[in-house]
């Protein structure tokens, strides 16, 4: 099994930062995928950025250039760093390890934590 718990969340102003940290715990596997996905209110959750088992990225269109993404191997942590930040950000954030196995997608997910941007 694996643990995810986040932290960092909160009100911040539009164009305000905010960092997001994630902890895995459990079982983790060193070629596990480790990302963020939000969810807005009324909406789906959505990937807003990835990192693979050898530092490759992957960001949502809308948060490029704007949001980075780092993991620590050692520590099993992902941080998501949010730079000029947007009303439209505002969301649930979920910590996720994505586990690919032979034949399916495994998902493991935090309990999430709140992100608001406004003024």
């Amino acid at each position: 099994q694996v643990q995810l718990v986040e932290s960092g969340g909160g009100l911040v102003q539009p164009g305000g930062s905010l960092r997001l940290s994630c902890a895995a715990s459990g079982n983790i596997f060193s070629n596990d995928f480790m990302g963020w996905y939000r969810q807005r209110a009324g909406e789906q959750r959505d990937l807003v950025a990835h990192i693979d088992s050898v530092g490759r990225t992957n960001y949502a269109d809308s948060v490029t250039g704007r949001f980075t993404i780092s993991r620590d191997f050692a520590k099993n942590t992902i941080d998501l760093q949010m730079n000029n930040l947007e009303p439209e950000d505002t969301a649930v954030y979920y910590c996720n390890v994505r586990r690919d196995t032979t034949t399916h997608f495994e998902y493991y997910w935090g309990q999430g934590t709140q992100v608001t941007v406004s003024s």
